[in-house]
Formats: structure tokens, sequence, C-alpha cells
């Protein structure tokens, strides 16, 4: 594949949305590369970057304890507080994620005082994270932190056969996912690049 054609892959997957102060962190479930997902969140904790966090995460790879239980102890142990945690239990996919979560939240506060979040997920799945907030819990202003747990750098992720795997599997889906409504493209960011 030639170089332009993975640089216009790797712009559209990992967008830069750097970590900004938000009213709500949004940590996306996971089964992989957990520890980095918790260093991630308690960092963002402690740097003042969000007052709650919701984990959300159900029982998923046949393991009956959920994905958002499982981070939530790591991070008890790691110093947050349980009182800063918003936990969803039920979600197996990232639009469960987002619409659960949102349910959680309101539940748990005032929904109306959530205008930002900051995304804490997956490197190779940035873009498919803001691209469902932006379908399923629109208007909030977005910040992402992607958590690379890969081992080699974002800018070498097709030298890495299981990120490069992982960056065109996603990229090939959106375009799916989008036509079953699963999706919308983000406010400010260059749609879908076309196939030359």
């Amino acid at each position: 594949m030639p170089d332009a054609d993975l640089q216009r892959i790797a712009d559209y997957m990992m967008p830069a949305f750097p970590p900004a102060p938000s009213d709500l962190g949004f940590l996306f479930g996971t089964r992989h590369g957990v520890d980095a997902f918790c260093e991630a969140a308690i960092s963002l904790w402690n740097e003042g970057m969000f007052g709650r966090l919701l984990v959300s995460g159900g029982a998923t790879a046949g393991i009956a304890q959920a994905e958002a239980e499982v981070i939530a102890g790591r991070l008890l142990r790691l110093g947050m507080p349980e009182s800063a945690l918003i936990l969803e239990s039920a979600a197996t996919n990232t639009g469960e994620n987002v619409r659960f979560g949102r349910a959680a939240v309101a539940a748990a506060t005032d929904l109306a005082a959530i205008r930002s979040v900051v995304l804490i997920g997956k490197v190779c799945s940035a873009r498919r994270y803001l691209m469902t907030m932006q379908r399923h819990w629109p208007g909030l202003r977005m910040s992402l932190c992607a958590v690379n747990y890969f081992g080699v750098p974002a800018a070498r992720w097709h030298e890495d056969e299981a990120f490069r795997a992982r960056i065109l599997g996603e990229f090939g889906k959106i375009p799916g996912y989008l036509a079953q409504g699963f999706l919308a493209e983000v406010d400010g960011c260059a749609p879908y690049p076309a196939s030359r």
C-alpha cells in the first residue's frame, strides 16, 4: 500500500483530539491492555481532567465478570475513589457503551450538566468512539485519550502485524456502520477517504 494511502488511513482512524478538561471521563470497556487503560484514566484523573468517570462494558469474550467491574477494581486499587466512578456493566458493543452509558450517567447525575467528555479507549478504535458519540450522544465537546497498547508508536502502526490488522479492520467496517446508522461523521473532521 502506498505511503500516501497509509497516511490517509492513519489521519482518519487516529485523529488528534488531545485530552482536555471535561465534565466527564468515559472509559470504553476492554479485555486487552486493561492496565494501560487504567493507568491512562488515573493519570487524567490526577491531572484534574474530569470529576466523574463512566466505565462501560459488560460480560464479553465468554467471561462472566463485566469489563466495567474488572476495570473499576483496578482503578480503585490505583487510588480512584469509588464516588468518582459511574459503572455501566451491560454493554457488549460500542453503540451500547454510549447508549447504556448515557443512561447510567443520567441516573447518577444531572445529564444536562454534562457538556464535555474525554473519551478513553483503544487507539485503533479512536475514530469509531468519536463517531459513535456523535451519533448517540451528540452535542458534547469531545476530546480523546487514545491508549496505544501495541508496543510500537502509532506512527508505525502499519509495521506491526496486530496493529495493522486492527486499524485496517476498523477502517473497513466504517462505511457499513455509517450506512446502517450506527455512526455519524464527526463535525469538523474530514469524511471517510474515497478510494483512489
